[in-house]
């Protein structure tokens, strides 16, 4: 399918907006237009950014005004643009609210000019991004579970399916337009990253949507797709959860079983192409934290610092 940057019309007056490459921080958006209003699933990374997906939309929102936002989850490259969407309601999971105060802004700011081989590594995954000026402007309306909504008399199913990606994953089904606005539960031709999990409740998120009557499927990261996709994740993922429980079983720490499937991996058809393979560090990690409920994880920094490491890149 077209992956280029921008707005996409992808019929029923559901749009997409998408930001090649898809890799770190470069996430997708979309817009549901009704009779007179429409709804914002998600806004983008810093103000800039945000600022440039509005302008796009102008045409349409100047008649049919963005009354709603969702966010679908926590992580900034879905949110920290909200402020910029003045006046509308801002709805989320409960989980996901919550985990909205855990990360500011600031901090990654703060990481991407540190000195030395942390700013280093930071600026890497996140250098291309300006997080000053940013204010999180929080939900105004949370739920648990399932939510249905109105834009402009069309019905939008918000569907919460974590703690999977982060604790409070939500999809956006449209059903009137075969639809579904997935945010992070799936990267496109990109490794998905489980900050949560387990990974059994993300699998279960795909297979939901491998269920539902869809036709066009709208990824937090990557190209569009169809339930093709979903699957392909959807196996990634499996795959993962059962090799790391076998090694884990062999009693392999949780960095030798990433290192030891990710070149598993790097001989596969199927995954071997993918960008970010290095997520698998932090896959693994979330893994054993299921299999066992006292493993505990590296700092983010250094859960950083392994997924570079994988990926041939050594700060300093």
């Amino acid at each position: 399918m077209v992956y280029d940057k921008g707005l996409h019309e992808l019929g029923d007056a559901c749009f997409a907006y998408l930001q090649p490459d898809g890799s770190w921080g470069w996430s997708n958006a979309g817009l549901v237009v009704g009779d007179g209003t429409s709804l914002l699933v998600d806004t983008l990374f810093d103000l800039r950014l945000t600022q440039e997906m509005l302008d796009s939309m102008a045409s349409l929102t100047a008649v049919a005004p963005i009354a709603t936002l969702l966010n679908t989850h926590a992580n900034g490259d879905h949110c920290y643009g909200n402020q910029l969407v003045e006046g509308a309601e801002i709805i989320a999971s409960v989980a996901t609210a919550h985990e909205m105060t855990e990360v500011p802004p600031a901090m990654l700011h703060a990481l991407n000019s540190a000195p030395g081989e942390v700013g280093e590594l930071f600026r890497r995954f996140f250098g291309a991004f300006q997080f000053d000026g940013i204010e999180v402007r929080m939900p105004t309306r949370t739920f648990h579970g399932r939510l249905e909504i109105e834009v402009g008399g069309r019905l939008v199913e918000l569907i919460e399916v974590g703690p999977a990606h982060t604790r409070g994953d939500t999809i956006a089904y449209v059903p009137d337009a075969k639809t579904v606005y997935t945010g992070d539960i799936l990267f496109i031709d990109g490794t998905p990253i489980v900050w949560a999990g387990p990974l059994s409740n993300w699998v279960a998120a795909c297979d939901l949507m491998l269920g539902m009557d869809v036709e066009t499927v709208v990824p937090g990261h990557g190209p569009l797709t169809d339930k093709s996709g979903v699957a392909a994740v959807r196996d990634y993922l499996a795959f993962v959860d059962e090799a790391a429980a076998h090694r884990h079983a062999a009693g392999l720490d949780a960095w030798e079983a990433a290192r030891d499937i990710a070149r598993e991996i790097g001989a596969r058809e199927d995954f071997s192409g993918w960008g970010e393979f290095g997520r698998i560090a932090v896959n693994v990690d979330t893994a054993y934290r299921s299999f066992d409920p006292t493993y505990v994880a590296p700092n983010v920094v250094e859960q950083f610092r392994r997924m570079a490491e994988l990926e041939g890149f050594h700060a300093g």
